[in-house]
């Protein structure tokens, strides 16, 4: 896969996964405008790099911390289409992706991914149509994937296109899926890696975040990346809290004050 930016191999014996760790190339960016004003930007400057866990890495924090915008960055320096697909994928409807993944340099593994797709949950009906045009259905399980309900697309994509030694880039994938097409995906992660995959997954999901044997990386709002425990994870504890006692949370959530 190819990319714009300086693509450093680790050194043999550093360990594996596709990508190693990524680093920012704070050279030519204005620090003092979006993207670079993100939380998680603050968080990659101050930790010079993000190691990356060898077979999944996820990224949980609250809306606005720059998740999302990371995982599309490191689609883009690793070669995928900023919209979604596979790296073979050059459509592009409408550009709104930032430039962060101009200062992203990746270092790599020194084994190469057999295939990938970065699955971006915002954009996926654009890419649903780029298969369509393109009229190659059989990697997705023979049919448009815009006859099966969001979550059905997402679950077929997950298990006729993703395959062994891929690396998968999914944004908030859980947001189309049900409870159970949830712990589908999580059951397709933990299958997938023990075939040689490595994920980077950005999520708010308590159910996907139980994949065995990750790094959860948590971004909070002051631009600190801390990696956390499963039971430390916000998505969990406050999940956890709330249907332990819903009366009281909706108590002070639905009380007026006037």
């Amino acid at each position: 896969m190819a990319t714009g930016a300086e693509v450093p191999v680790a050194r043999p014996g550093d360990g594996g996964g596709f990508l190693r760790w990524v680093e920012l190339d704070e050279s030519d960016a204005d620090l003092s405008r979006y993207p670079f004003t993100l939380p998680v930007v603050a968080g990659l400057r101050a930790a010079g790099t993000l190691e990356l866990h060898p077979a999944v890495t996820f990224l949980a924090g609250d809306n606005g911390t720059g998740k999302s915008t990371l995982v599309e960055a490191i689609a883009v320096a690793a070669g995928f289409n900023a919209e979604g697909g596979s790296a073979n994928f050059r459509f592009s409807t409408r550009a709104t992706e930032s430039i962060l993944g101009e200062h992203l340099r990746l270092v790599r593994g020194v084994g190469k991914p057999r295939t990938g797709f970065f699955l971006r949950a915002e954009s996926f009906y654009n890419v649903a149509t780029e298969i369509d045009n393109l009229g190659e259905l059989r990697p997705y399980g023979g049919r448009s994937l815009h006859e099966r309900s969001h979550g059905e697309s997402f679950l077929d994509l997950a298990v006729h296109r993703f395959g062994p030694r891929g690396l998968y880039l999914l944004d908030e994938p859980e947001s189309a899926l049900s409870v159970h097409g949830c712990l589908a995906m999580l059951l397709r992660i933990r299958d997938l890696v023990k075939e040689g995959s490595q994920f980077i997954v950005a999520t708010h999901s308590p159910i996907l975040l139980a994949v065995p044997n990750t790094r959860i990386l948590q971004i909070d709002m002051s631009g600190t990346i801390s990696e956390v425990s499963y039971d430390e994870a916000q998505p969990v504890a406050m999940t956890r809290s709330f249907l332990a006692a819903p009366d009281r949370y909706l108590h002070y959530l639905l009380t007026d004050d006037s």
